[in-house]
């Protein structure tokens, strides 16, 4: 499998309400091995290995319609994230499974935050994933 190099530093959206974006992202965020790193007044960072990639704000304007995917280490991960996002405000986008689309090895689950973000956890596999629901189209 190829090494993908990284092509953006980090990522931050603006947010209305930092409390519930915080209890979403933070549940979310978890099951992939991020977490806050840097917590302010009116902002949280979140990240792995002391690299903050990923940052809410409150503010405005408020950022809608973005799209976002974190990347996971296996199915499970991406499972948990969607549990977890789904359980704490998330509304479902596309249930967990492999996104043909994409390939054969993209296992994913999409969601949208409270500004209507598709949030998205993708695992990479390393050979087609056959014993998972196969899911055409785009969420």
């Amino acid at each position: 499998m190829s090494v993908r190099r990284v092509i953006v530093d980090h990522v931050l959206f603006v947010v209305a309400d930092l409390d519930a974006s915080r209890r979403l992202y933070t549940a979310a965020l978890a099951p992939l091995g991020y977490e806050e790193l840097y917590v302010q007044d009116d902002c949280v960072s979140y990240g792995a290995e002391d690299l903050d990639d990923f940052t809410i704000c409150q503010g405005e304007p408020l950022t809608t319609a973005a799209h976002v995917a974190f990347s996971a280490e296996g199915r499970e991960t991406v499972d948990a994230f969607f549990e977890a996002a789904v359980a704490n405000g998330a509304t479902i986008r596309g249930e967990p499974g492999v996104w043909t689309q994409y390939s054969e090895r993209y296992y994913a689950a999409f969601v949208n935050d409270l500004h209507q973000n598709n949030v998205e956890a993708v695992w990479h596999a390393p050979d087609p994933v056959i014993d998972a629901p196969h899911r055409p189209g785009v969420p």
